[in-house]
């Protein structure tokens, strides 16, 4: 029964309802609201799905690491893709440098260039990295970091997208980087010396920043220990500032502190034999400490207060530990892009090859407080091939094991001529201009191009396109499985090995080799993993199980990551 008792009491109602609908939608969302232009490359996976095909002859074993790391060659949409089914929530890192949107014509959008004179441009990029930062989203293990560079062009776009993508609660902060400080040649407005780092973790209760000394000469700053980690230590007294740190203009930074300076113990209590100490200079100004009482007894708790003694004269001092220095403004020299961008990469291919590359050093230390010894780096704008070269001086640096994978298109050649050489001879090693031998950092890299399978309507899917999947899937589920070592492919299953066990797909619906598969793969007596083809799921898990054999479906889990896809 209707809750209003009259015809006119309901009809009353619609109407309060229909003034509140009115002002709910005048109302302005805090956000960003856009134009958004439809992009060929996401329609296209509607009709057909990508997987990857190894290229064999690039891939590069070097050294006796067994790490894997990864270089993929295609469109980043399909990449992303791809590592939903791959990689999803395995990634701790990501750092890209997606194309600057400077109205340039150095940028494409369904394969035609975005100039200034496009009305949409604006539009057009931020859906470009809204179909893009949605996947990556996805592949960010709980503990993990985005990093993304970025110029003045399209900050505060970017930047209220990715509030809306990864949680305006998950934004760890935004790093100026001076990147060109002497600033661009022929600048008509106010000269730009750098760029911005927007840092996003996926879960800001589990991904923490690494505050670590970034700069050489605070980390040699660091050389005193004690149980908590490393400090060095700083007077307590105020000393600068100007005004700001005298007595009458910050009358809580005064107070006395008590010393005994036999024990060395301190007291914000008056004691009996302890000296009081007072924050004036030697010339007898009137100065404040650098905290307040309440934060200088919680330092004091905390074993962060230090007194020491010098010719009867105490100077009381505050451990200042390497945990409290990342600050928001990165002015290392080595941060340069010209020098330690574009000239070291002139030298490691002996020509002038790319434009604009980033500071291996600018992304080494952007990974070294996101990432720890162990981590996967995820770059999907790889470009020159950076943030893999950074990979691999941080795990020479700290005897790390971090992994990367490098994502491009080849326009221009690019990730065969570039991305690819760059990081085998970084691997390998090679001569510079004045044919001095650079020793190589070692790694292994494996080559792979994003193909295609054409499934005609993802939504609706026929037996003979879940078939040809099958085929295709095999070096995809290798890297999802991370056994990269193809060993033996046949009409009827195709094996893998690597990382300690083997990886199996059994391609047909006709089961009658299955068994002779299984024999097979028994005889390695290495963790078995199979992959066997059925029309739904579950359907060989219970019969083919055991104990050194886990089962898993194909094609239907990769069908279902790609309609999920679709849906968002």
């Amino acid at each position: 029964m209707s809750q209003y008792k009259t015809q006119q009491e309901l009809t009353a109602r619609i109407k309060e309802l229909e003034v509140e609908n009115n002002n709910l939608k005048s109302r302005k969302k805090f956000g960003l609201v856009w134009e958004r232009k439809p992009e060929d490359v996401v329609f296209s996976c509607k009709e057909n799905i990508p997987v990857l095909k190894e290229v064999k002859s690039k891939k590069i074993i070097d050294g006796e690491s067994n790490l894997n790391n990864l270089l993929i060659e295609g469109d980043n949409y399909h990449t992303l893709s791809v590592l939903n089914y791959t990689h999803k929530g395995k990634i701790d890192v990501i750092y890209i440098d997606p194309p600057y949107n400077t109205g340039s014509s150095d940028w494409r959008y369904n394969n035609d260039y975005v100039d200034s004179n496009d009305q949409w441009r604006h539009s057009k990029w931020i859906s470009f990295m809204e179909n893009r930062l949605i996947l990556a989203r996805n592949l960010l293990s709980e503990k993990g970091f985005i990093i993304i560079a970025i110029d003045h062009y399209e900050l505060f776009y970017l930047g209220t997208l990715c509030d809306e993508i990864f949680g305006e609660n998950n934004r760890t902060g935004v790093v100026t980087v001076v990147h060109k400080p002497e600033g661009r040649q022929f600048s008509k407005s106010i000269n730009p010396t750098n760029e911005y780092y927007l840092f996003y973790s996926k879960n800001d209760l589990v991904g923490k920043i690494k505050n670590i000394p970034l700069d050489e000469d605070d980390a040699e700053k660091f050389n005193l220990v004690d149980d908590i980690g490393k400090y060095r230590l700083e007077e307590y007294l105020r000393r600068g500032g100007g005004d700001v740190s005298l007595k009458i203009n910050k009358p809580n930074g005064w107070y006395p502190i008590y010393v005994d300076l036999k024990t060395k113990d301190i007291s914000l209590d008056k004691k009996n034999g302890y000296v009081e100490v007072l924050p004036i200079t030697e010339s007898g100004q009137e100065r404040t400490w650098n905290t307040s009482k309440d934060t200088f007894e919680e330092n004091l708790k905390n074993g962060d207060v230090v007194i020491l003694v010098e010719n009867n004269k105490p100077t009381i001092y505050r451990k200042y530990r390497e945990q409290q220095i990342i600050k928001t403004h990165w002015i290392k020299p080595k941060y340069n892009a010209t020098r330690y961008g574009t000239q070291l990469l002139d030298k490691i291919l002996d020509k002038n090859s790319f434009s604009f590359p980033k500071s291996v050093y600018a992304v080494q230390d952007a990974l070294k407080i996101t990432s720890d010894k162990n981590s996967t780096v995820l770059d999907f704008f790889a470009g020159s091939g950076t943030t893999g070269h950074a990979v691999l001086e941080l795990n020479k640096q700290d005897g790390g094991n971090r992994k990367f994978i490098l994502c491009t298109n080849n326009e221009n050649k690019i990730c065969e001529e570039v991305t690819y050489e760059r990081i085998k001879r970084v691997i390998k090693g090679y001569k510079n201009k004045k044919e001095e031998k650079i020793e190589g950092l070692n790694g292994n890299l494996s080559y792979y191009k994003t193909d295609l399978v054409d499934i005609e309507k993802l939504h609706k899917i026929s037996d003979e396109a879940k078939i040809k999947v099958t085929y295709q899937a095999g070096e995809m589920i290798a890297v999802k499985e991370n056994t990269l070592n193809e060993i033996e492919k046949t009409e009827w299953w195709q094996i893998f090995e690597g990382d300690n066990k083997v990886t199996a797909i059994y391609f047909k619906e006709n089961k009658e080799k299955l068994k002779e598969l299984i024999t097979l793969l028994e005889k390695k007596k290495l963790q078995i993993v199979l992959y066997i083809f059925g029309w739904g799921k579950n359907e060989y898990r219970n019969e083919y199980s055991t104990k050194h054999i886990r089962i898993e479906d194909i094609p239907e889990p990769i069908l279902e990551v790609y309609k999920e896809i679709n849906r968002l």
